[in-house]
């Protein structure tokens, strides 16, 4: 229910942003960055579920919801910061690779953590 509550707040901001404002420099561009890491968290919630429950090992237990969600907010992280290298045209496929492997490498660790806690 969250994520189609963010979904609709999300992509029905962006799309009212972008019909009804003038680009600029100024709050816009915070508002639609803002917007767009709800609607691509929002988006990707259902899908990191889904892969959760289908890549884990046989014997381990689905991953909590807290774990799904942080893992949507990272998707949404590389996308806005995707986004915002883009202005200045910085955004290349180097880039967004090293910025995949190192949200990654992150989210190991924080679930490195989690599981040893767990035990």
């Amino acid at each position: 229910m969250a994520s189609l509550l963010m979904i609709v707040i999300g992509w029905g901001g962006l799309l009212y942003l972008v019909i009804s404002t003038r680009p600029r420099i100024g709050g816009e561009i915070w508002l639609f960055f803002i917007l767009l890491q709800i609607a691509v968290t929002g988006t990707s919630i259902p899908f990191m579920r889904l892969v959760s429950q289908r890549l884990r090992p046989v014997n381990d237990r689905v991953p909590l919801a807290g774990v799904v969600v942080r893992r949507s907010v990272w998707i949404g992280i590389i996308v806005v910061t995707c986004a915002w290298l883009m202005i200045p045209r910085y955004m290349s496929l180097p880039i967004l690779l090293i910025l995949m492997l190192l949200i990654a490498v992150i989210e190991v660790f924080l679930r490195n953590r989690e599981l040893a806690n767990e035990r």
